[in-house]
């Protein structure tokens, strides 16, 4: 997403940053999500990624911060939590959206690809749905 976002020339007016929080313990030391979400329901899970992205939100102090966790692959996966899973976080100033999306590749770089797509597309319904009312 990062990537994505700062390759666009001007950036810097509405990108605060980013951070890659891999481990279960970054999650929980730098985004603050707590230790028994991922101990209960695990790291790819909606409520993980809702946590993550209040999180990037208050750490940023931004208007809107996005997340996701999941199983790039092309190994890792379970069949409750199969290959493509990843759960995206939006904290909002008005709430947090959380969705769990499944996508048939096996193939890490695609995966990674969709994943980033998918949340950029659900900041975009959000953004499209304020300026509606």
């Amino acid at each position: 997403m990062a990537h994505r976002l700062t390759n666009i020339a001007g950036s810097s007016r509405y990108f605060i940053f980013s951070a890659v929080t891999y481990s279960n313990e970054s999650k929980i030391k730098l985004l603050g999500v707590l230790a028994e979400t991922i101990q209960n329901l695990g790291a790819v899970h909606v409520q993980t990624a809702k946590e993550m992205a209040e999180g990037a939100r208050r750490i940023g102090n931004s208007t809107y911060a996005l997340s996701t966790t999941g199983i790039a692959g092309p190994s890792g996966g379970t069949i409750e939590k199969p290959v493509g899973t990843v759960c995206i976080g939006l904290a909002t100033p008005r709430k947090t959206i959380g969705r769990r999306l499944c996508f048939s590749s096996l193939n890490r770089l695609q995966n990674k690809d969709a994943f980033a797509q998918a949340a950029l597309e659900l900041l975009l319904k959000e953004l499209q749905n304020i300026n509606r009312t």
